[in-house]
């Protein structure tokens, strides 16, 4: 009762006009933030940091929020009307949102992501209000050998998403963590891979410039190529009979978006671990658990749904380390952890007791961004389909100019956009000979955190390699990542013993 107390006075203070108005912005603006290559939460929450010192704390951090809520629903769109990811969170949205509106079903698949999107949200906010702390009393327990097991275990899923091909999964995913090697050792400071003493090299490859360049730049040459005719869009309506239908196939996959907020919410709390691995993993586990897997990467809407409910749920659960604990659970919530030491709060357990009004206004502004998320973005579906009706050539036009500008702007050196183009060019061979890209770039972005881990609980054991399983988190995660990485051989091994037994009889 205390809690639903707490809630009420936290709604009183959400819906005010002025604190109503800015999270309608602030949705606004993280819509069209997310759905912008080059862009995402982080740029976003970055820009307007500034402009918060104008409106009282509990508003700027409920604005920073809506933008940041936004962004995890726009980053979507790109990835489904122009295969590019905006952000790491919506790589494997791309895996099927993508062939889904090249088959004509993009607005299907925007309306399987914002329903998707607001089913995350809803789950991962009541899990937040309910549970908030014990849930930081476990993310206590997590030490740097707790979150390399969490990214092996992620990085075990990503066998799953590599087709029939295992051997070529497990090259990408070698190559993706040689890449995120380049630059300066973490621990010595010392250059690493700069190819001749590049200056460029110095900080390393962006997620961003690798995934613009396979994904954009190479996803148009492989187009070109094989399209002997300029390929035409179906063009696509938004008709409420359509949202209704999209509504109804939704609610036939309840159990994999409530699987894939759940997992999303718990991975998202976990300190360094964020929305990214909590995509990937949602993505993998419900192909492995499909009854139809060979369809994933084709257009299967579950494919759409899992990684969205688990980004979403992870953008909400990583605020709950920031709050409790004074501890990021993403890049952009150390933004707002930084946000907030600058307007004068001290986050930690006594932020509960010192400031509930902040606290609770907070979290009642989760529920109402979430609504006016999933209503502005339904509502502008129409807008973004309209862009697929373009003509292919002025559609290449201006997915290249994006790619090139997306990169070039965060880092303002042609360094990056001399890499996205060579990128571009070795995504295009890749295609060519059937290597998946997924791992190469997830693997990337996981890369980093997976070696820093790696490296300090080494150095904290004085290098015994035993820690790793010896503590009870760190042990349960290894062995389940072991079991999801040996499942995909076990079922390839029993479709070639019932071949032979055909075969046989």
């Amino acid at each position: 009762m205390d809690v639903l107390a707490l809630l009420a006075d936290g709604f009183a203070t959400s819906l005010s006009p002025i604190n109503l108005m800015i999270v309608l912005l602030g949705v606004t603006a993280g819509l069209f933030i997310g759905a912008m290559p080059g862009l995402g939460s982080v740029n976003g929450v970055a820009i307007v940091l500034p402009l918060t010192f104008i409106v009282p704390p509990s508003s700027a951090i409920i604005l920073l929020a809506a933008i940041y809520y936004g962004a995890m629903y726009g980053g979507a769109v790109s990835s489904i009307l122009l295969g590019i990811p905006g952000a790491s969170t919506a790589v494997a949205t791309t895996f099927d949102g993508r062939p889904m509106a090249q088959q004509g079903k993009a607005g299907l698949a925007l309306i399987a992501a914002a329903v998707a999107s607001f089913i995350g949200g809803t789950i991962s906010v009541i899990l937040f209000t309910l549970f908030a702390a014990p849930l930081a009393d476990l993310a206590l327990k997590f030490g740097p050998a707790e979150e390399f097991a969490l990214v092996l275990l992620a990085f075990t899923t990503f066998v799953g998403l590599g087709g029939d091909d295992k051997l070529k999964t497990v090259v990408m995913i070698c190559l993706g963590l040689v890449l995120s090697t380049v630059g300066l050792d973490l621990i010595s400071g010392q250059p690493r891979l700069i190819f001749g003493d590049i200056p460029g090299f110095y900080s390393g490859i962006s997620f961003l410039v690798l995934a613009i360049g396979v994904y954009g730049i190479g996803e148009i040459l492989y187009t070109i190529e094989t399209s002997k005719t300029a390929p035409q869009v179906t063009p696509a309506r938004i008709t409420f009979k359509e949202l209704g239908y999209g509504i109804k196939r939704m609610g036939r996959i309840w159990k994999t978006m409530t699987f894939g907020s759940v997992m999303g919410f718990f991975v998202g709390m976990l300190p360094a671990a964020g929305a990214t691995p909590a995509s990937l993993m949602a993505y993998g586990i419900a192909k492995q658990t499909s009854r139809s897997p060979e369809t994933f990467g084709k257009g299967n809407i579950e494919g759409v749904a899992a990684p969205e409910t688990a980004n979403n749920a992870a953008s909400t659960g990583s605020l709950l380390p920031m709050l409790t604990l004074g501890i990021p659970g993403s890049p952009t919530t150390a933004l707002l952890l930084g946000g907030m030491v600058m307007w004068g709060l001290v986050p930690g357990p006594m932020l509960f007791i010192e400031q509930p009004d902040f606290v609770w206004g907070l979290i009642s502004s989760l529920y109402t961004a979430n609504f006016a998320a999933v209503a502005i973005n339904i509502a502008l579906i129409p807008l973004f389909v309209w862009a697929l009706r373009m003509p292919f050539t002025v559609l290449c036009a201006i997915v290249m100019v994006l790619c090139i500008v997306g990169g070039f702007a965060p880092s303002q050196k042609m360094h990056d956009v001399w890499l996205i183009a060579g990128f571009g060019v070795a995504g295009y061979l890749l295609r060519k000979a059937d290597y998946p890209l997924a791992p190469l770039v997830l693997a990337l972005v996981l890369g980093p955190l997976m070696e820093k881990s790696f490296r300090q609980t080494l150095i904290a054991e004085q290098g015994n390699v035993l820690a790793f399983i010896e503590r009870p988190l760190s042990g349960a995660f290894i062995a389940i990542a072991v079991l999801f990485f040996v499942l995909p051989f076990v079922r390839y091994l029993r479709k070639g013993s019932r071949r032979s037994i055909v075969t046989a009889e």
